[in-house]
Formats: structure tokens, C-alpha cells, sequence
């Protein structure tokens, strides 16, 4: 006897699989450096900034 033997038993198993294929990979996209921070729009860039040596 064939567990997947009728299309709506592949069917679900094969939503099943999506669903957590897409579970797995939603964590590890989000991932990861888009750019370097700017500022806001309007200020200006202060970054690095120098200090005096003492």
C-alpha cells in the first residue's frame, strides 16, 4: 500500500514540502549586509570622525 498513492495525498505531501522548504529559507535570506548606514536624508556625513590627539 502506497502512502501517496492518491493526487490528493501527493498533492498535500508536496505542499507540505514547499511549505517547509520556504520555512527553512525565509531565516537565512533575511540575512546578510544590504549596504553600508548612511545618514538620514538632510544631515550631513560625519562618519569617520577625527579627534585631536592629547
Amino acid at each position: 500500500m502506497d502512502l501517496l498513492a492518491s493526487p490528493g495525498r501527493r498533492r498535500r505531501a508536496g505542499l507540505a514540502l514547499a511549505l517547509l522548504l520556504l520555512a527553512l529559507a525565509l531565516p537565512l535570506a533575511a540575512c546578510g549586509k544590504k549596504s553600508e548606514p548612511g545618514p538620514p536624508p538632510g544631515e550631513p556625513n560625519t562618519y569617520p570622525r577625527h579627534y585631536p590627539n592629547e
